[in-house]
C-alpha cells in the first residue's frame, strides 16, 4: 500500500532501500520442492494475494494464523476486493509432507501450526505459511496465490505510529479485553494464570466508542483485535480488520504522507521490520508500482456469511454459508463484480 501510486518511487536508492529492507522468503514451498525459478515477468491480473497477521511468538512457539485476509485484484488492476477467512473456520487441511502430517478437519488458523515444525521443538512460520495457503487454496478453488505476505501484530503497530497514527470510523461500541485506557495491559486474575479462564483479565477498559477518529498504534491493534463482547465476535472483528486495512491505504497514499520524506522513509521501515513476503519472483516494490493504479476508493471489503457450529453444546467452530461457494466461484472466473451486483448483501457497508 505504501509504494503504491509513482509519486512515492522518487529514486533508486529508496526503491534499493525498501525492496532490501523486507524478509523475503519462500511462502508457498516453491524452493523446497524444487520447483523451477520463474522469469520475472509482468505482474498481470487477474491476482490473488494471501495476507495472514500473527502474534510474534518465539521459535519453539507454534504459529497461528489470527488473521487471514485474501485480496483478489481483477483483470485490469484498477479495483481490489478483500475477504477474510474466519480463523475458527472448521475446514479440511490437507497432508503436508514436510511435517508428516496427514490432514484432517480442524480450524483454519490451526493450519500454520501443523505446518510449521521443523524438527528439535522448533517452528518456522513461513513453512507455516505454506501449508495455511495450501488449506485456504482447497477452501476457495484458488489454485496458485500470486504473492503472500505475513504481518506480525507488533510490526502493524510500528507501521501504524510511523504514519503518525491513521483516521478511522468506528462503527460499534467496543471494550477492550486486553488494554487499560491508557494503553497497559490489564491485569490477570490469580487463578486464570493457566490460561484455562474464557475472560481472565480485570480492571478498567480502553473504550472504542462510535464515530470518526484518530488512532494510535497501540489502540489501532488493539481494536482491530476485540472479538470478545461483540455481537458477531469475529465476524464483527474481520470487518474492522477490513476497514481499517481502507482506512491505512487512504492515509498512505494521501498527500501529507508522499510529500514527507522523513515520515515517508520511517513508514518504509517501519513495513519492512514488519513483513515477511513473497512475491513470486517480484520484490515488493515491483508489486507497489504494478498496484499504482489502486486507491482505497477503489477497494471493495467483502464479508462472507458464516455461523458458529456445535456438537451437542460444545462449540467447535465456524461454518461459511453455502451461498459463499458462489462467491469463490466468481474469484476463479473473475467475475466478483457481476457477483456483487446480484448479491449486494456480499458488499460490507462502511
Amino acid at each position: 500500500m505504501v509504494v503504491s501510486g509513482g509519486a512515492l518511487i522518487t529514486t533508486k536508492a529508496l526503491v534499493a532501500r525498501y525492496a532490501g529492507a523486507v524478509d523475503n522468503r519462500d511462502l508457498f514451498g516453491n524452493a523446497a520442492a524444487g520447483a523451477p525459478k520463474r522469469a520475472v515477468a509482468d505482474i498481470k491480473g487477474p491476482l490473488n494475494i494471501l495476507l495472514v497477521g500473527i502474534d510474534p511468538r518465539d521459535a519453539t512457539s507454534a504459529p497461528l494464523s489470527d488473521s487471514i485476509i485474501v485480496v483478489h485484484i481483477p483483470k485490469g488492476l484498477k479495483q481490489a476486493y478483500l475477504f477474510s477467512i474466519p480463523r475458527d473456520l472448521r475446514v479440511e487441511i490437507p497432508p503436508f509432507a514436510k511435517t508428516g502430517f496427514q490432514g484432517g478437519t480442524s480450524k483454519i488458523n490451526a493450519a500454520m501450526s501443523y505446518g510449521s515444525s521443523i524438527g528439535n521443538g522448533k517452528h518456522d512460520v513461513a513453512q507455516g505459511f505454506d501449508l495455511l495457503a495450501k488449506t485456504v487454496g482447497k477452501l476457495t478453488g484458488i489454485k496458485r496465490f500470486d504473492a503472500g505476505a505475513i504481518i506480525n501484530f507488533n510490526g502493524f503497530k510500528e507501521i501504524v505510529d510511523a504514519m503518525g497514527g491513521v483516521t478511522m470510523t468506528i462503527d460499534q461500541n467496543v471494550k477492550s479485553e486486553h488494554l487499560q485506557p491508557n494503553g497497559k495491559p490489564r491485569p490477570r486474575r490469580p487463578e486464570c494464570a493457566d490460561n484455562s479462564c474464557a475472560h481472565p483479565y480485570i480492571g478498567p477498559q480502553a473504550e472504542y466508542k462510535k464515530g470518526t477518529y484518530h488512532l494510535e498504534g497501540w489502540q489501532a491493534l488493539d481494536y482491530c483485535r476485540q472479538r470478545y463482547g461483540l455481537p458477531r465476535s469475529d465476524y464483527d472483528r474481520q470487518r474492522h480488520q477490513r476497514q481499517f486495512i481502507k482506512a491505512m491505504a487512504e492515509q498512505a497514499l494521501s498527500k501529507d504522507l508522499v510529500t514527507n520524506p522523513i515520515k515517508l522513509d520511517h513508514v518504509l521501515r517501519a513495513a519492512g521490520d514488519a513483513l515477511i513476503f513473497d512475491g513470486n519472483g517480484h520484490n515488493v516494490v515491483d508489486w507497489g508500482l504494478a498496484l499504482r493504479g489502486v486507491s482505497s476508493n477503489d477497494m471493495t471489503l467483502v464479508k462472507l456469511p458464516g455461523k458458529s457450529l456445535f456438537s451437542g453444546r460444545a462449540y467447535i467452530g465456524e461454518g461459511l454459508d453455502p451461498s459463499a461457494e458462489d462467491f469463490f466461484a466468481s474469484v476463479n472466473t473473475d467475475s466478483i463484480a457481476s457477483f456483487l451486483v446480484d448479491n449486494p448483501s456480499f458488499i460490507e457497508k462502511l
